[in-house]
């Protein structure tokens, strides 16, 4: 490799109890509360899955796959790969090789605020992606034009931390710093049991305004 990437040291990694904590935690949810956090609805998992973990951040320019494998290169168990495709392009970064590179990693998923490519062995792997779509154009370890590994980062509407909790399901992505990831696990948390009883209450056509004051 010849082309030389800023690369900032790995994050700490989120503790086992966050993550412990978040396993019961809709996006959904935290959507009714928090409005900063969300990368978009026009990123979208390849097919429904949760994933939970630490932020390693890419910044990718152009055509250039090296610095997506030099990344990957840093994962550990338990971490996230979250891309920021900076040229905003219709260049596909990830595919079955990332994917497949990734997982043998120990990573838990990976975000990408541009397209994805090999998209039916991304399902076949059962490997969670979030992508803006699917492109054909793909990028290649042969184009080394720059990019960072582990800085901030923009990835669609968030801005994204290296060491950020993660926290994706089929309705979207969230990140936080992992202490206020705590916070709003805890608040979300609780709104949802009192969504669970409210519940029978709906289905019985009462009105929700009347609900407030009785649960």
């Amino acid at each position: 490799m010849t082309q030389s990437y800023k690369i900032k040291k790995q994050p700490e990694a989120i503790p086992d109890t966050l993550r412990t904590l978040l396993e019961g935690v809709e996006t959904a949810t935290i959507g009714h509360f928090e409005y900063l956090g969300f990368v978009g609805a026009e990123i979208a998992p390849v097919f429904p899955a949760k994933a939970i973990g630490t932020a390693v951040t890419v910044a990718a320019p152009g055509r250039d796959g090296a610095v997506i494998y030099t990344a990957i290169d840093l994962l550990r168990p338990g971490d996230v790969l979250v891309i920021s495709r900076v040229d905003r392009d219709d260049v596909a970064c990830v595919g079955g090789g990332v994917v497949a590179a990734a997982r043998a990693r120990g990573a838990v998923a990976i975000i990408v605020d541009g397209p994805c490519t090999d998209i039916e062995e991304i399902r076949t792997s059962r490997f969670p992606v979030w992508c803006r779509g699917v492109s054909s154009k793909t990028t290649s370890r042969r184009h080394q034009i720059g990019g960072a590994i582990n800085v901030p980062i923009a990835c669609g509407g968030a801005a994204v931390l290296p060491g950020h909790a993660v926290l994706a399901d089929t309705e979207g992505v969230f990140v936080a710093d992992p202490s206020d990831m705590r916070r709003i696990a805890d608040v979300a948390l609780e709104r949802q049991q009192r969504s669970l009883k409210l519940r029978p209450y709906l289905e019985a056509g009462h009105s929700i305004f009347e609900l407030d004051r009785i649960v």
